[in-house]
């Protein structure tokens, strides 16, 4: 039987919505008061499966993941600004379904093969993204 289990990582960063290749009154019709600088309060869900290991009593030792998720997202997203500081976000639109695409991207290869399940981005206590295996 798959267990899941979770952890979150919290970051604060700042974006603005905004596609280069179109005109300005295109970007404010198209991202409205997003395409100005600003920040949010972000949290990184993520949640993996898999059987019990004996041994330990986990799927995965939640410390591990959380090593990863600091290791290879917040260290680079936290007080940057998505849209110039973060290099493997460079040409990315950082809404928050770019965001957890490429989260989940750079979260795959450092985890068991199988394990990961799903990647929720939360912009605000109202707003979030997900990517998953399951979608």
């Amino acid at each position: 039987m798959l267990v899941q289990v979770g952890r979150r990582e919290s970051f604060s960063a700042a974006h603005r919505l905004f596609d280069p290749g179109l005109s300005d009154d295109e970007n404010q019709r198209l991202f409205g008061k997003c395409v100005s600088l600003h920040g949010h309060n972000y949290v990184l869900e993520v949640t993996v499966a898999g059987g019990i290991d004996p041994a330990s009593g986990y799927v995965v030792d939640l410390k591990q993941l959380s090593d990863i998720m600091c290791r290879r997202v917040i260290q680079d997203v936290d007080h940057r600004n998505l849209n110039t500081d973060v290099p493997w976000l460079s040409g990315l639109i950082p809404t928050t379904e770019n965001l957890a695409l490429t989260f989940w991207a750079r979260l795959l290869p450092d985890l068991p093969a199988g394990l990961l399940r799903n990647v929720r981005v939360w912009e605000t206590d109202k707003n979030w993204a997900e990517v998953g295996d399951h979608l």
